[in-house]
């Protein structure tokens, strides 16, 4: 499903360049469940925009379902990104004072989808997170941990192929991150690919693989606890 080739970023300011991923290579497959975890400003923040097609590495390749992602003009971006990535955050991005229904719904509307398709799937949606009984409550009216359920369901909205996951516990007590990371196992175990980025290793081994990132660079890539032989790409 996804290949990354040898991806390099590179920030220029002024005088000042910052490399912040170095020759990156990797590969992960449809249906996997993997943590990219390192400390802050490790690069894993820049890795995860180059994934979710929210920029452009300076050189190198990244390959999603057979789509040279690092050659699509700014439309054809956008398009994958609504069509093939469902999007996580740790600050929810929630509309405040739209009901949880609404919120979910939003991608759908974007993308024009019927209002009744989109109200019958955002019902579907929350009430695999749990939260059927609350879909009329605004944003502002629910926990954090149930914001970040709504967040969850709108990410599945439009039925992507990857969910992208940044910090997703970063926000939310211990007991509610714990309700999150079990919703993302049964949504892995029914299927979906989840990639989620991390600092915290409490919540990294919940996945079943872990690539760890410094400096920006891989320097570790385990499953189960073993490390991976790396991939010549």
């Amino acid at each position: 499903m996804i290949k990354v080739k040898k991806i390099s970023k590179i920030y220029n300011t002024g005088a000042v360049e910052t490399v912040a991923l170095s020759d990156i290579s990797f590969e992960i497959n449809k249906g996997e469940y993997v943590a990219i975890m390192g400390p802050s400003g490790s690069g894993k923040s820049t890795l995860m925009h180059i994934l979710g097609v929210l920029d452009q590495p300076t050189t190198g390749e990244y390959i999603l379902d057979d789509v040279n992602v690092s050659q699509l003009t700014d439309d054809d971006a956008a398009e994958i990104r609504n069509q093939k990535i469902g999007f996580i955050f740790q600050a929810f991005n929630l509309l405040p004072r739209t009901t949880a229904l609404q919120n979910v719904m939003l991608p759908m509307r974007y993308a024009n989808v019927p209002k009744e398709e989109r109200i019958e799937k955002a019902r579907k949606y929350l009430k695999m997170v749990g939260l059927e009984d609350r879909m009329n409550h605004t944003s502002n009216q629910l926990s954090g941990g149930q914001q970040q359920r709504v967040a969850i369901a709108r990410g599945l909205a439009m039925n992507p192929s990857i969910l992208l996951a940044d910090e997703p516990t970063g926000n939310i007590a211990s007991v509610q991150a714990e309700e999150v990371m079990n919703i993302f196992r049964k949504l892995n175990e029914e299927g979906h690919t989840i990639i989620m980025i991390t600092h915290e290793p409490d919540i990294a081994s919940h996945a079943k693989r872990i690539i760890h990132i410094k400096d920006g660079k891989i320097v570790k890539d385990e499953k189960n606890g073993h490390k991976l032989k790396a991939k010549t790409i």
